[in-house]
């Protein structure tokens, strides 16, 4: 889903919603997320998942073409961690899981 189709979807859902406002809230949400991660890298949007950051220490890495050594220089990175209930509405058409004592058996 593109940002554009999100703020399509939020005007189709509320018809009072100009085109501008619906990005206006698009954007604050992103960027109250953007803003608590670089606080303190935590954000919970419960039954949805949840935002952390993680700490990557400086390495040496090789670039494939050349092959030549890179310095690769510490950062923060973004993590997702999906919620149960996320995880169980992407699931719902799955399969069901093989049991262990069902592979035992067989």
């Amino acid at each position: 889903m593109l940002r554009s189709e999100l703020v399509q979807m939020i005007k189709e859902r509320h018809a009072d919603f100009t085109t501008r406002e619906a990005e206006l809230i698009v954007t604050a949400f992103f960027d109250a997320i953007v803003r608590q991660l670089q606080a303190d890298g935590r954000v919970e949007l419960r039954g949805f998942g949840m935002f952390t950051t993680r700490a990557r220490e400086a390495r040496q890495a090789r670039n494939p073409r050349t092959g030549e050594g890179v310095k690769v220089p510490a950062k923060r990175v973004t993590y997702f961690r999906p919620g149960k209930e996320l995880r169980e509405r992407l699931n719902a058409d799955a399969p069901a899981a093989v049991e262990y004592d069902d592979v035992l058996a067989a």
